[in-house]
């Protein structure tokens, strides 16, 4: 979805045990099932001109945008060709012999053990080995113990919660990531970069990002499985993308994936902080009654439509950002819309309450607009005609989960949109 909200288990209503609980059911139904955890995102960022280009500030530098967060961001002219800058995995102890250093170290498959040190007394089990491995999250670190993948002093540790006894010594085996279930399929991607901690893409209109009932092959997953398989590490014990946050199928831009545990961790702290930069560029029916302003109504099921999203009382709040980029008289226009919160759908429903659903919507324009009517027919037809929401993420920027440098990538509206556009540019002249 566009909006990609960053919610996790919790974020639907989950409390933190269950969600656990969960987990731990998950680790031991692995033969059966792929962990299929995957976030939603939002954020804010600045628009785009250059299909593919990468651009950054100094680092250290504050940036103000419309989402009051401030931002950091590098110096970076070619990302593609910085693999050698990005930061290298932390040299992990000997696991035959246990060490008193708890510094973050990459998962293995077998067991990584620790002796706890003086100052680790009284926390609980789970945070001080999540704490102590740094690429695995608290919550799979619980997982792994409610399966009976963790021991204290070679006996089995069962329960999370367990305060941490001082020279201690504590073992926790991560079993061999399973095979992926999705296939693996050669696909052509649009990659913009690549490095052993993620990929980012420019995903084309009319491919489905996961693998769901209807769309059981020739997903983004699929296509990633056959570029990257051979160098993701184990997600939640699957050898899989870190799908973090997703754009809907017939939404076009950039997506950052993760390769490996700690980048998916580190990138959904980023979505949930609400601290990634993007911008989306849509077209509109109709033009807002400012050049600038928001959309702000609360989001939640459409009762009357399960499918749909609506702006109801009991929704979750939601807060879009747009600025008029540029209009077709009293028709059309092409807005920059930033995201204060991340819903499903967000920037559709929003749009499509205001009274400007975007050209093309299959879901959120149910009539022919009142604006169409001043079009000339050619244009008025080709406009009606769109086969799907114009709608594209034209800018990324996040800090590298390893390197914490900050990047930015760029992509231009895709094909069909950018003809749309041409056409409504030498149409209005």
């Amino acid at each position: 979805m566009e909006e990609d909200a960053a919610e996790d288990l919790a974020g639907r209503g989950i409390d933190d045990d269950e969600a656990v609980r969960l987990a731990a059911a998950g680790e031991r139904k692995r033969e059966a099932a792929g962990d299929g955890d995957h976030r939603d995102d939002a954020g804010a960022g600045g628009l785009v001109e250059r299909r593919g280009s990468v651009r950054g500030r100094k680092r250290g530098e504050a940036v103000e945008d419309d989402d009051d967060q401030g931002r950091r961001a590098g110096d970076y002219e070619d990302a593609h060709d910085d693999d050698g800058d990005l930061q290298k995995p932390h040299a992990r102890p000997d696991v035959g012999s246990p060490t008193r250093v708890p510094h973050p170290i990459a998962p293995m498959s077998h067991p990584f053990r620790i002796v706890a040190p003086p100052e680790a007394a009284g926390q609980r089990a789970d945070k001080f080995l999540a704490g102590a491995i740094g690429s695995l999250s608290r919550t799979r670190v619980k997982a792994l113990i409610l399966a009976g993948h963790a021991s204290r002093d070679a006996e089995r540790l069962s329960d999370p919660a367990e305060a941490v006894r001082a020279e201690a010594c504590y073992a926790l085996e991560l079993p061999p990531p399973e095979p992926a279930r999705p296939e693996a399929q050669a696909i052509p991607l649009a990659i913009l970069y690549e490095d052993r901690e993620l990929i980012v893409l420019d995903k084309p209109a009319g491919l489905v990002v996961h693998p769901a009932p209807g769309n059981r092959d020739g997903t983004l997953v699929n296509a990633l499985l056959a570029h990257a398989g051979g160098s993701l590490g184990g997600i939640g014990g699957v050898l899989r993308p870190g799908i973090v946050h997703r754009l809907d199928k017939d939404t076009s831009g950039v997506m950052v994936i993760a390769k490996t545990e700690a980048a998916e961790a580190a990138l959904a702290g980023e979505f949930q902080a609400r601290t990634i930069e993007r911008a989306y560029l849509a077209l509109c029916w109709g033009v807002p009654g400012t050049m600038e302003g928001e959309f702000a109504g609360a989001i939640g099921r459409d009762p009357r439509e399960r499918k749909r999203m609506a702006v109801r009382v009991g929704g979750k709040p939601a807060l879009t950002r747009y600025r008029v980029v540029k209009a077709w008289g009293g028709a059309l226009a092409l807005l920059e819309c930033r995201l204060g919160t991340g819903r499903t759908h967000q920037i559709r429903v929003h749009l499509a309450h205001a009274g400007h659903p975007l050209v093309g919507d299959p879901v959120y324009l149910r009539r022919v607009p009142a604006a169409a009517k001043s079009l000339p027919e050619g244009l008025r037809r080709r406009c009606l005609d769109f086969p799907r929401q114009a709608l594209h993420a034209a800018r990324l920027g996040f800090r590298h989960p390893a390197s914490g440098q900050a990047l930015a990538f760029e992509t231009a509206p895709a094909a069909d949109l950018a003809l749309l556009i041409a056409a409504l540019d030498e149409g209005g002249r």
